[in-house]
This record gives structure tokens, sequence and C-alpha cells, in this order.
């Protein structure tokens, strides 16, 4: 039997709902722990640990249910493809990030993950670009340069901000990389959990390669902060988090579940103001709602005429 078709339209029933609050709060909450691992382990070692762990959850669980564990070589490609590019250079990118921004604000910029995936559609897939998408990359621009334009004028604020946003931009868009290698996957109807194992597996093999090659320490911070912090990333953001994700998307389809990248900044801007005491100004109040808005304008239900 086929699964149903998701419901691309309609009200939502409790459990979509339920599915949505749940990943709001999970994705919008993963950031404050993203900072807090950063200090006595280096970024690309503490990616190793929490793929490792989470590569080995998954093995676990794909060999107990009997799942699929052999593939071709073409299929190992893209299996690397998305552990570089999902689970590995866009991480690492948003760590170095960390030492420069708020956590809401490597959120806000994440959200452009949402203009910048059916850009690389159009340039790399040829699926037709909308013009609203053509809005919403406009007011994303816009807005980060209310946020950002100040203190990369001034030289002052944000310790760090055009390194930071230059870090975060990088993870984006090795994020919507992955993201259309993970509809490729699709269309060949991977099993899931394969899927992600050897993603995950890939994607430590690229953050030890970083590692070595910058001549890192491979250390382990015992302190509560740092344990904490990541068994949160692992098994909270990494496991539940994709898995919860996963089921939104089979459940109401890839464009509806993508509006939570609209409310998933709001989340993480809130825990910054409150606990990492991020300065909030009209101008960067503005800039943020203006790359919501882009984000809001991208996802809109009813497209525009396509402009190629």
């Amino acid at each position: 039997m086929h699964a149903p078709p998701p419901r691309t339209d309609g009200p939502l029933g409790p459990r979509e709902l339920l599915l949505y609050a749940v990943c709001v709060l999970i994705f919008g909450t993963g950031w404050l722990p993203l900072k807090l691992q950063l200090g006595v382990v280096a970024p690309e070692v503490s990616g190793v640990w929490r793929f490792a762990v989470a590569g080995s959850v998954m093995l676990g669980f794909v060999l107990v249910t009997g799942g699929r564990l052999a593939f071709g070589w073409r299929d190992h490609v893209l299996f690397a493809g998305l552990g570089a590019t999902l689970f590995s250079l866009n991480f690492v990118s948003f760590y170095y990030a960390g030492y420069h921004l708020p956590s809401g604000l490597m959120s806000v910029i994440f959200a452009l993950s949402a203009v910048i995936i059916p850009v690389l559609s159009a340039l790399f897939l040829r699926v037709p670009l909308r013009r609203q998408i053509l809005g919403g990359a406009v007011a994303g621009v816009v807005g980060l340069a209310l946020v950002f334009g100040p203190s990369l004028s001034e030289g002052k604020g944000i310790d760090g901000a055009g390194e930071g946003l230059a870090l975060g931009l990088a993870g984006t868009f090795f994020f919507s990389v992955g993201s259309l290698l993970t509809g490729v996957a699709g269309r060949r109807q991977y099993p899931i959990a394969s899927l992600t194992t050897w993603g995950f597996f890939y994607g430590m093999l690229v953050l030890l390669g970083i590692a070595l090659v910058h001549g890192v320490p491979f250390r382990f911070d015992w302190s509560p902060v740092y344990v904490g912090s990541l068994a949160g990333l692992i098994i909270v953001q990494t496991l539940a988090g994709f898995a919860a994700y996963n089921m939104l998307v089979r459940r109401i389809g890839a464009n509806r579940a993508g509006y939570g990248t609209v409310v998933f900044p709001l989340v993480a801007l809130a825990i910054s103001t409150v606990f990492e005491g991020y300065h909030w100004t009209l101008v960067s109040a503005g800039g943020i709602a203006l790359v919501l808005a882009g984000v809001l304008l991208v996802l809109r239900p009813n497209p525009a005429p396509p402009v190629v």
C-alpha cells in the first residue's frame, strides 16, 4: 500500500499542529546549545562527537529493525554529498559563526534557506523561478543590511559581525545544497533510516578531516554545560528533530512545513534576548521583520507566474 498524499491545503488537524509545535520548539531552541559548545573543544571536534554518537544510534536502529545498509557506489556519492553539506559543513560554519553572533541572529540568517533553495533549484535543476521568490530575496538582503549594516559601517557593535554574517550565509548555503540532495534522495526512495545513517557517517568523516587538517586537539569537555548541550543537540535536535520534521513533511508537504522557518527565529531571538542579552534596536527589529516577511512571501501557497 502507498502512503496517502500529504495534505497541501485545508486546516491542520491535532496531529499536524502537535508536530508543528514540536518542530518549532526543537529547532527554535537549538541555537543556544550550539553556542554553549564553544570553548574548550574545537567546533569540528564537537561535530565529530555529535555525529559519531548520532550515527551509532541510527546504525543500531537500522540493524535492529533489519533495515538496508548495502548500496552501490553511485548511491554512496549521494550519501557523501549529503554528509558534506547537510551534516558537516553547514554545522561547522554555524559553530564558528557562534563566536561572533548571538544565537538568535544565526537563526535569522538560516531562515534565508527558504529563499536560497528555490534559487538553487532554478539554477541547477531548471525549476521555474517564481516572481515572489525574487521579492523575498530582495527583502531578505535588505533586512540583513539593516541588521548588520550599522555594525559593519561603524566598526562597532557585534564583535566580528562581518565574519559571523559570512559564516552564517555559508552555513545556510551548504544546508540549502543538502536540501536539494535530500530531494534527489527522496525521488530515489531510499529508506530514511539508512539514508540518515550513511549521511551521519560521511558527515563525521568530513568533520574528522577538517579537524586533522586544522591540527586541533581531540578533547572532550566533561563540564555539565558542555555534556548537557551536546546531549541535547544529539538527542533532541539531531535525532528527534529530524524524525519529527520528516513526519510533518510527509503529512502536510514540504511547502507548508517550511513555514516553520519563519517561527524558528522568533523562538531563538526570544531565548537570545533572555540568556545572551541580545540588544534590540528599531533598525535591527525592522531588519529581522523584513527578513521574515521575505521568507513568508517565498513560502506563500499561491505561486505567482514563473520568471523563467
